[in-house]
């Protein structure tokens, strides 16, 4: 019973920070600290990853009239417009899909610690705020996802690499930051990288199964489903939240957010690790 709770408690934290630029990394590592899951080193490093489906599956849910590119009505049989998105996707995908498969071990290794952490934390806080500052009483370039084009989805890729090369940038926060920098609005952005999350993190989770194996405990089954279910239901209602908040509002207050978790993060570790 104990262990399900601490695995809803990760749940709760999954789903609020994968989607808020934030780093669900960053919130991870420093939940693990203080509630640890009694789990070995291997399930653990697979259960971070695959804790992600269920926020993935609330994207699924409440944007599934954009992202489904087939039509069971007896109308038009695809979706031209949505298909294209989804190749679009695909292509943003590539260059972090590539590293992933290639180097995850080597990431996992030497770049998966509480300073890298930190310091990405901080610096794309930073970004945030540069970034918002600079696009004040700016009017953005793309305003819907139908004008993404494909150099533009190839650079917001390109950003997501840097999330899938440093733990604790944000794939979100990337991935946003690399949308605005090249005048796409909030709300395009956020859409764009909710998206992005749905190949990219069923890539990831795959990878993870894969090497975990499937010989898994009935312990092990409960504690990765409810984590997984709890995601799913928190992320419904901060994606929600979030779309509406960036209607009114920019992204520097997650900036500061950021700035300040990362330097608590430094801070802590380096006292206490």
């Amino acid at each position: 019973m104990l262990e399900l709770i601490k695995a809803i408690l990760f749940g709760i934290v999954e789903g609020i920070t994968e989607w808020l630029p934030i780093s669900s990394t960053g919130h991870m590592i420093l939940l693990n600290e203080f509630i640890t899951l009694n789990v070995s080193d291997k399930f653990w490093e697979m259960f971070l990853v695959v804790i992600q489906l269920g926020a993935i599956l609330a994207v699924v849910l409440l944007f599934w009239k954009k992202i489904f590119p087939f039509d069971l009505s007896g109308g038009q049989v695809i979706k031209k417009d949505i298909l294209a998105l989804w190749m679009k996707i695909i292509v943003a995908c590539i260059p972090a899909a590539v590293v992933g498969i290639l180097f995850d071990d080597i990431l996992d290794k030497y770049l998966y610690n509480y300073t890298v952490v930190s310091l990405a934390l901080i610096l794309f806080g930073i970004a945030f705020i540069i970034i918002e500052e600079k696009n004040k009483g700016k009017i953005s370039r793309i305003n819907s996802l139908a004008e993404i084009t494909w150099n533009t989805a190839l650079i917001i890729g390109f950003f997501q690499l840097i999330a899938a090369i440093f733990p604790g940038t944000s794939r979100s926060g990337a991935t946003i930051v690399g949308a605005l920098l090249i005048g796409v609005s909030r709300t395009v952005a956020a859409e764009f990288t909710f998206f992005l999350a749905i190949p990219v993190m069923l890539g990831a989770s795959l990878l993870k199964l894969l090497k975990f194996g499937f010989a898994f405990s009935s312990s092990e089954v409960l504690i990765l489903v409810s984590g997984m279910l709890v995601a799913f239901l928190v992320s419904i209602v901060v994606i929600r939240f979030l779309m509406d908040y960036i209607k009114k509002h920019d992204f520097k207050v997650f900036g500061w957010y950021r700035i300040v978790l990362g330097a608590l993060v430094l801070c802590y570790f380096s006292l206490f690790a």
